[in-house]
């Protein structure tokens, strides 16, 4: 039978195991049977509690063991499909509406003339009559420049049933901004012109979470006003408040190459650093039992008093439940197991939202904390310091080198890079945000406004000494890229290492040296191909045009795209860290340009042996004089050239169209020609070039 004390971390891991799996099966069958098989398990539970001791059942510990964790397998697996909203029978999706009655779902975001939220579906239009439907919905709302359009959580608007589904990514290594959407429940997208949308008037949402939003914005005016700077503004919202305000690329530079990003989202950290001070004031409160549940009331109310002012987000609100557990369990119970409380508050959210798993602040959260639990003590005692200011650095670098280990492997898999002087970064910053939060918070309260120039001017010297830390020589790996299953390997190996040399087993060990071996014949492998590699690469863009010309490990990337722009950063920088690019030549189509390997003259582009005909405005009215066999024609910049005219002694295979051609041009030549090939919401098109 399961440990007591560690009843939760037992039942966590099938329970997980059944979200992930049937996350992945969202079949109305499928859930018809976790129905059906989890209620019969529970039977078998009860009956086998009830007859436990008259039939000596203890002895079937085995049986026991395996039927309690299918019974958590199942229930993982019945949370995840009944919280499956594409499961659901009255789906917007299911039915053709001419409307849809939608609730704005979240804070809505302008980017220029674009204004973006998320929202739910109350319900649909048919024939006029009004029927009741569920859903949510990403909404796209072109503004008009005469009226501006002003929504709020909670408004209830009517718009066109106008709905696409949710784009997957057309690039190589592209964010997979569909996925990612799926896990929040959404599946749709909708692009919505101001002028069709009708305001009801009406309100809905959650009470709660209304208020959150109207007092954290209140707070973040009273930002606006007392701090000058904009990037301490953007930095003071952040930090103290989780609200999404626009940094510089150069102030997220430096947080993400010093390894201290996590210290501007509103986290554990930041919690935890509210909790300490809330104990110490309290610390009176210890005397007897009484006083300590009085003490864990008013804790607990001023944490989530704090989760309600930064809006109620979703790291904050897991954060607090997570510290709210640990207080409650520490305060209630004489013998706690912190790893049995930390399963318990996952399982708690998991319970709520079984969706967060994929969740990659949840992951990086709990991963985090349990390196704290694990690694921390055992990096500690490596050392043993007599000097207590120098113990207590020992201690704060034991702290950040076992969070670092235990998030390791999952932060080069999501964000492909590793800060080198994160100690130095994290030792620097400890101070700061300690005090940053408790001055960023005393800023708030009325009478205090004054604070703000100190507040302002720590976070100012802050933002300073990181940049200069992410200047150092070799302060940033960064171009990291793993793939799935080496990053399951780098993950066993760490841990079989790490557990191998807490039990002092050299089983483990040389397992965990031998899965190192494999991850690295993966890496090695991944080196050895991208050394070889030889093709040409056009992208999938929305507006532009790019084509990556590679050989090895050098590419000449043709493009009207600049390297600041966000299309780059989203759509091509991805796919070059995959193919280990390391040496870029930016070009245009714009000026004939030969380099080693490739030329670009006179309309023509010869890479390796492969010759691809460009037709582009240099063409317009005017006749092809080139007479030769192309492996592609690329046509770009809306070109006029009338395509009947290509002679036919010209033979080609495909006729790549990009994103730079209009889209009445686009559906022409997709309806008449059937070699043409659209680079816009379609896979990328890869050319393989022999050797």
């Amino acid at each position: 039978m399961f440990k007591a004390e560690y009843v939760f971390v037992r039942i966590l891991f099938p329970f997980v195991i059944g979200i992930g799996l049937f996350y992945f099966l969202p079949y109305r069958a499928c859930l018809y049977f976790t129905v059906i098989a989890t209620l019969f398990m529970v039977l078998i539970a009860l009956v086998t509690n009830l007859v436990y001791k008259k039939l000596s059942i203890y002895r079937f510990k085995g049986v026991i063991g395996i039927s309690i964790f299918l019974m958590f397998f199942l229930l993982g697996a019945f949370v995840s499909l009944l919280k499956n909203e594409k499961l659901n029978s009255n789906h917007f999706a299911n039915k053709n509406y001419n409307q849809l009655k939608i609730w704005v779902n979240d804070e809505p975001q302008q980017s220029g003339s674009i204004l973006r939220f998320k929202a739910k579906v109350i319900a649909g239009y048919f024939a006029h009559k009004q029927i009741k439907a569920s859903g949510q919905l990403l909404v796209s709302v072109r503004l008009a420049n005469s009226m501006p359009l002003k929504l709020k959580y909670g408004d209830v608007i009517i718009i066109p049933a106008q709905y696409t589904a949710i784009e997957p990514p057309y690039n190589p290594a592209e964010f997979d901004f569909k996925a990612w959407l799926a896990t929040q429940n959404i599946y749709h997208q909708t692009f919505v012109d101001q002028e069709n949308i009708l305001k009801t008037g009406e309100d809905a949402g959650y009470f709660i979470i209304k208020e959150a939003l109207r007092l954290r914005e209140k707070q973040v005016q009273k930002f606006r006003r007392l701090i000058e700077s904009n990037e301490a503004f953007a930095v003071a919202s952040t930090l103290i408040l989780g609200y999404r305000a626009d940094l510089s690329p150069e102030t997220l530079a430096a947080y993400a190459n010093t390894g201290t990003l996590h210290a501007l989202s509103v986290s554990g950290a930041h919690v935890a650093i509210i909790y300490v001070v809330l104990d110490f004031i309290f610390l009176f409160l210890n005397r007897n039992r009484q006083l300590k549940i009085t003490k864990l009331l008013i804790i607990c109310s001023l944490i989530w008093g704090y989760a309600l002012i930064t809006g109620l987000s979703p790291s904050v609100v897991r954060s607090a439940i997570m510290i709210s557990v640990f207080i409650i369990a520490k305060t209630l119970s004489k013998n706690t197991n912190n790893y049995n409380i930390l399963a318990f508050s996952a399982i708690c959210q998991l319970i709520y939202n079984p969706f967060s798993i994929w969740d990659v602040g949840f992951q990086l959260s709990y991963l985090a904390v349990f390196g704290l639990f694990y690694l921390q003590p055992k990096i500690y005692n490596v050392l043993y310091i007599e000097n207590k200011g120098l113990d207590k650095l020992w201690n704060f670098i034991a702290m950040s080198l076992a969070a670092q280990i235990a998030t390791f492997p999952l932060s080069i898999y999501y964000f492909h890079q590793f800060p080198l002087y994160f100690l130095l970064g994290n030792l620097f910053i400890t101070l700061p945000l300690v005090l940053m939060m408790y001055l960023g918070i005393a800023t708030l309260i009325p009478g205090l406004g004054f604070l703000a120039s100190i507040f302002e001017w720590l976070i100012n010297f802050t933002n300073s000494v990181l940049k200069w830390i992410a200047s150092l020589p070799f302060a940033n790996f960064s171009a990291i890229y793993i793939s799935l299953p080496e990053f399951i390997l780098l993950s066993f190996s760490l841990g079989f290492f790490i557990y191998g040399l807490a039990k002092f087993s050299k089983r483990l060990i040389f397992l965990s040296l031998s899965l190192f071996i494999f991850y690295q014949i993966l890496i090695a492998y991944d080196s050895l191909s991208a050394l070889q590699q030889r093709n040409i690469l056009f992208f999938s863009l929305r507006k532009n045009y790019a084509a990556a010309f590679t050989r090895g490990k050098e590419t000449v990337l043709v493009t009207d795209l600049k390297v600041t722009d966000k299309s780059y950063a989203f759509f091509i920088k991805p796919a070059l860290m995959s193919m280990q690019i390391d040496r870029i030549h930016h070009i245009s189509l714009e000026k004939d340009t030969v380099l080693r390997n490739f030329i670009l003259k006179d309309n023509q582009i010869v890479f390796q042996g492969c010759s691809i005909l460009l037709i582009d405005n240099h063409l317009n009215h005017k006749q092809l004089q080139t007479r030769s066999v192309f492996s592609a024609i690329w046509l770009t910049g809306n070109s006029k050239f009338d395509l009947s005219n290509i002679p036919s002694d010209i033979r080609f295979q495909t006729l790549l169209v990009d994103a730079t051609n209009k889209q009445y041009r686009i559906k022409q030549l997709q309806k008449n020609r059937k070699d043409a090939y659209v680079l816009k919401k379609n896979k990328a098109y890869l050319i393989q070039l022999t050797q």
